[in-house]
């Protein structure tokens, strides 16, 4: 907790959790609705529509709330986004299990469930930006990137954590409900410590938050290019807001790049809790459908964060290098998911694809900011978060609807994308000299 000798060690620590907890409870509600669209008999395509509604509203919403963080009140607006979160995990919770006993039925239990999942989309992304801006306006330039790197990170940690402990929390009398209700009991937890740790004085520097993407197993959150020099978050920043057309040609490739393989993500992270349900015959199985879908997007997880953890800081890759290779992997790993009939083999084909779409992410990222001038991060940032969240509004809605239909039509999709991102990126994702 060195990284940020401004703070207090107890008040990181609860920043951290702020960041964590969302992810965590996200990530874990995605490993258990498989099992639970099985109980309820409901088709698995309304379970993705209501997690496209969320990533809808959380794109809607997130940069409204980024641009309030450069203001007064980011301690209330960390509030406002876990008070969010609580409110639409406890709701989800309480309605699916209300469905689960057959106190209403499926399509109610539907409409409720997107309903309250549109709390989470829509105040669930003012506490990203708030807390990043209540680090930056109280550290130092030289901690600042130490310090945002690491509460960035817990994104990470979150993705990691929710599918590994979702099956440890089913539990009478909710059952299959069991994760969304404890995920907001720690929720609670978490913005009592909010209130009792993090006064709310007066910033040492100016500072905005950036943009979050909505977070996903499998997606990462990092600082941007910008931001690691310890600058974009500064108030040495030109005043007047610059605004990039989205066909700029610097840029242009490394956003279609983002798009392309984003959407190929996003798909994969849709359909894999319902691809193990199905291939390992766990539609009557619940609860060790809940343990075999967390397990594989646990490991999934964790690959992620050994590419953008481990090997790329070790090998020093370049971006277009980091995109290309990394869209080579994620290709090889999907045709290994989309073939395996056993834990075994969809585990590995999904930790190889997560690998590369590990690489593949930042890649694309450090591309579009490398080709633009530095004051004009601040727009790039924005379009980057649009991109990333973009993915998820109807891209797993509509791999579970080819999955439904025809499994392999799902990963011939994505393999389609990933292969053409390769040929074509070969090709035109360059950056100037």
């Amino acid at each position: 907790m060195s990284a940020v000798p401004a703070i207090p060690g107890s008040r990181v620590i609860v920043l951290f959790l702020v960041m964590l907890v969302a992810a965590a409870g996200n990530t874990a509600m995605q490993s258990a609705l498989p099992a639970i669209a099985s109980e309820l008999d409901m088709p698995d395509v309304w379970v993705s529509l209501a997690f496209s509604w969320s990533a809808l509203l959380w794109v809607i919403t997130a940069p409204k709330w980024a641009r309030l963080s450069d203001r007064r009140g980011r301690k209330q607006l960390m509030s406002v986004g876990i008070v969010g979160f609580v409110a639409s995990m406890g709701l989800c919770g309480l309605v699916l299990w209300m469905g689960l006993a057959g106190w209403i039925g499926p399509v109610a239990t539907f409409i409720l469930f997107a309903l309250f999942r549109s709390l989470y989309g829509g105040f669930g992304s003012a506490a990203p930006p708030a807390v990043q801006a209540y680090v930056a306006a109280r550290t130092e330039r030289e901690e600042r990137t130490k310090a945002l790197s690491m509460l960035a990170s817990s994104f990470g940690v979150g993705t990691v954590i929710g599918p590994a402990v979702a099956h440890y929390l089913l539990f009478p009398p909710f059952g299959l409900a069991g994760p969304l209700i404890m995920f907001a009991v720690f929720g609670v937890a978490v913005l009592i410590a909010l209130h009792v740790q993090l006064p709310n004085d007066t910033p040492k520097f100016a500072a905005r938050g950036s943009v979050a993407a909505y977070p996903n197993a499998g997606s990462m959150n990092a600082p941007d290019a910008e931001q690691e020099d310890g600058q974009a978050l500064d108030s040495t920043l030109p005043t007047n807001e610059v605004r990039l057309p989205w066909r700029d040609e610097r840029m242009l490739s490394w956003l279609l790049a983002g798009l392309i393989g984003g959407h190929a993500q996003a798909i994969l992270l849709g359909v894999v809790g319902f691809l193990v349900r199905d291939r390992l015959g766990l539609h009557d199985k619940p609860w060790e459908a809940v343990q075999a879908s967390g397990s594989v997007m646990l490991i999934g997880a964790m690959a992620t964060l050994l590419a953008q953890w481990g090997l790329i800081p070790m090998l020093s890759l370049a971006a277009r290098s980091s995109v290309l290779l990394g869209s080579v992997l994620a290709l090889i790993g999907v045709v290994l998911t989309g073939v395996s009939h056993d834990f075994y083999g969809i585990s590995t084909g999904f930790a190889i694809a997560s690998l590369g779409f590990g690489l593949f992410r930042p890649g694309f990222t450090a591309g579009a900011s490398l080709a633009v001038q530095r004051h004009e991060q601040g727009d790039v940032a924005g379009k980057i978060a649009s991109i990333n969240g973009a993915a998820y509004i109807f891209a797993p809605a509509v791999g579970v609807a080819l999955f439904s239909i025809w499994e392999p039509a799902t990963f011939l999709l994505i393999g389609a994308a990933l292969l053409f991102l390769i040929l074509w990126g070969r090709r035109t994702l360059t950056l100037p000299a």
